[in-house]
């Protein structure tokens, strides 16, 4: 692939992986334990991820069990996921700590497509942005070194790289709001 095509390349690829682990903090009925993934700790002053200080299980399809390597975190873990959109209260029974997530409402299922569906558009939107910078690009190459013929190849191979990934996001948003409508 030509030189030039290859850094919008990356950029998509980007932009499509930000949507996947975008996804993966979106809960679909089921304990998943990457909802954590963005809660951070206080860890002797320095912010740390839950992974990090504890072990994070899932015993059953709707609990996540954390047992921190030290008992003094767990009202610091319990802090972190208060003050987090997870929505669940946590208990702890002083050495573990237990998220119980309830059976999604039909209305919670619709919300989390709604938001699916969002969080997939502004991807699309990323994406035809780079698509944009791409073509203004080559429209200054015109300007040098680079004959129209050219300029219309690449404009061609980038808006073909863009229905790609735009279909990739369908798919994926496809998937995902099928994951979370399945009861």
């Amino acid at each position: 692939m030509d030189d030039r095509l290859q850094q919008y390349e990356d950029k998509m690829k980007k932009a499509y992986a930000f949507l996947e682990t975008d996804y993966t903090s979106i809960r679909a009925g089921r304990a998943n334990p990457h909802v954590l993934d963005k809660l951070r700790v206080d860890y002797y002053g320095t912010p740390t991820p839950i992974q990090q200080v504890g072990n994070v299980t899932v015993p059953d399809p709707r609990v996540i069990q954390i047992a921190p390597w030290e008992k003094s975190l767990i009202k610091a873990i319990e802090k972190a996921i208060q003050t987090s959109d997870i929505g669940i209260n946590p208990s702890n029974d002083g050495s573990v700590i237990r998220l119980v997530f309830p059976e999604l409402t039909e209305e919670r299922r619709k919300d989390l497509v709604k938001e699916v569906k969002k969080k997939a558009e502004e991807s699309k939107v990323a994406i035809r942005n780079i698509r944009r910078d791409g073509n203004d690009a080559f429209k200054k190459l015109a300007k040098t070194e680079v004959s129209e013929d050219e300029i219309k190849q690449l404009e061609e191979k980038l808006q073909k790289l863009t229905d790609k990934f735009i279909k990739d996001i369908d798919a994926l948003m496809e998937t995902k709001s099928k994951e979370i409508m399945t009861v």
